[in-house]
């Protein structure tokens, strides 16, 4: 979702939307969450159905989070990391549990298997757990 170049915005739409966002610098895992949410209830409207001033805010927002998961989760595809390991820090880097995945998986059992190495992660849980950790579904892949 990028905003049209061309689409001119209304100041005092786009105000009020940044009044009550405060977009900032991210400097926390809980202000990073906080973002993520208010990206949520953007997606959640449908990339057609925003106005010009929600698409300007969505992009602002995605680019503050990129800029924070970049500098703290490195994630970086290295030779020796697999979609497991990446998996795996992306769970410490949130302190989550298996039990945080069971309905990205869609059961216990698959779950568990994935993340003791018995199952790879398909392409279509790899894009369950992009879409779950907004980050590329190639890192799982």
């Amino acid at each position: 979702m990028t905003a049209v170049p061309s689409v001119r915005l209304d100041a005092r739409k786009y105000s009020r939307l940044l009044a009550k966002a405060q977009p900032r610098a991210i400097t926390s895992e809980e202000e990073n969450d906080r973002m993520l949410a208010l990206v949520d209830q953007l997606m959640s409207k449908g990339e057609e159905n925003l106005t010009p001033e929600e698409s300007a805010l969505f992009d602002l927002l995605v680019a503050l989070i990129e800029k924070f998961e970049t500098e703290h989760y490195h994630l970086e595809r290295k030779s020796r990391s697999t979609p497991l390991s990446i998996l795996r820090e992306l769970m410490a880097a949130r302190d989550l549990k298996l039990t945080d995945l069971w309905k990205v998986f869609g059961s216990k059992g698959l779950t568990s298997e994935v993340l003791n190495g018995k199952r790879a992660i398909s392409k279509s849980k790899a894009k369950a757990l992009a879409e779950f950790f907004h980050v590329s579904a190639e890192l799982f892949i």
